[in-house]
């Protein structure tokens, strides 16, 4: 499949530990990270390096910011802008609570248009003097976000995404759902073909977001939309770490995967890349998407979530004590 395939960025997972073991079965073209707080990466606290770590492929790394106040997002930006990789992203999708309802995330999108613009082309600007200064090493100036809130017009949403690439947004990841959809509700792709055929002909690209979880969904992805230019990949990634390289190789192929390895792995590359303060959230996050390639999925999940709130060392024997019970999950045979 020639397009571009992207790691999308998700709360406790987009970290080295998660890029490695992507990495390890081929890997994508793009990384976003764990996006970043605007506020809390200009007030250097304890846990931020961990955030900007662009370990083990810098080259691919995508910074994700957020945050609601202008007059933080902008030197944050121009410290990102700094850091190895292909550029900056905005995000204006995210649509938790607790993230939009402070204006960050899709509130964005929300907010008077006047005070996004100011933003867009205040950031933008940094962006803009960054590629001036540095022509070897240009910076992509990106946005990610969704539809907008649940009264939202073609009109409005349209003009909207004008106003992100006249401020100068090269690429536009669209996740065409509302603020208050849920992943059950059906991504509308004819947005992001729309947007394509609006910008054909200039430098503007088009990624697409939502609902893509293996070979078949990639190909009705890519039917929809034949003009996109990426498509980005999350909660799937973290059950099926190879879906890459399962969407891109040649058909007929096969890859035997040592379950168990990969368990114990992770768990040493957590223990290296992450504070010990976030060992439970990650360990939980990873293993309850990734216990879905289980014959005894609910069962394993409990298993390794509980143990991971008492420590690494119950969640060791937790995965030991699984694969001795069932030891037809220990190795997987994927075919592309």
């Amino acid at each position: 499949m020639s397009i571009k395939l992207i790691c999308g960025p998700m709360a406790t997972i987009s970290h080295p530990a998660f890029r490695i073991l992507v990495e390890q079965f081929g890997g994508c073209d793009e990384y976003y990270n764990e996006m970043i707080n605007a506020g809390s990466l200009l007030n250097a606290g304890p846990f931020e390096r961990y955030y900007i770590d662009p370990t083990p492929v810098p080259e691919k790394i995508v910074w994700q910011l957020t945050g609601h106040d202008i007059e933080k997002m902008v030197p944050a930006a121009r410290q990102l802008l700094e850091l190895p990789g292909i550029g900056l992203d905005i995000n204006m999708g995210c649509s938790a609570p607790d993230v939009y309802k402070t204006g960050a995330g899709i509130g964005w999108m929300t907010r008077p248009i006047e005070e996004t613009r100011q933003m867009m082309s205040e950031v933008g600007n940094e962006v803009s003097f960054y590629n001036n200064e540095h022509p070897e090493s240009q910076k992509r100036f990106s946005v990610k976000l969704r539809l907008g809130d649940e009264d939202f017009t073609d009109e409005g949403f349209y003009s909207f995404c004008d106003m992100l690439v006249e401020n100068g947004a090269k690429l536009l990841t669209l996740h065409p759902r509302t603020k208050k959809e849920k992943l059950s509700r059906p991504p509308r792709y004819s947005y992001c073909q729309t947007l394509c055929e609006r910008y054909k002909g200039t430098d503007v690209k088009i990624y697409l977001n939502g609902n893509v979880k293996d070979v078949s969904s990639a190909e009705y992805a890519l039917k929809c939309c034949p003009d996109i230019s990426g498509i980005m990949i999350s909660r799937a990634s973290v059950q099926k770490p190879w879906i890459f390289r399962e969407i891109s190789s040649e058909k007929n192929k096969e890859i035997k995967v040592d379950m168990e390895k990969v368990c114990y792995d992770y768990i040493k590359d957590i223990e290296q890349y992450q504070p010990k303060e976030f060992y439970k959230t990650r360990l939980q996050r990873f293993f309850t998407y990734f216990c879905m390639n289980f014959q005894f999925a609910h069962y394993a999940q409990t298993q390794f979530v509980n143990a991971a709130e008492k420590g690494i060392d119950e969640l060791k024997g937790a995965i030991r004590e699984y694969f001795e019970k069932c030891p037809d999950d220990k190795t997987k045979v994927i075919r592309t």
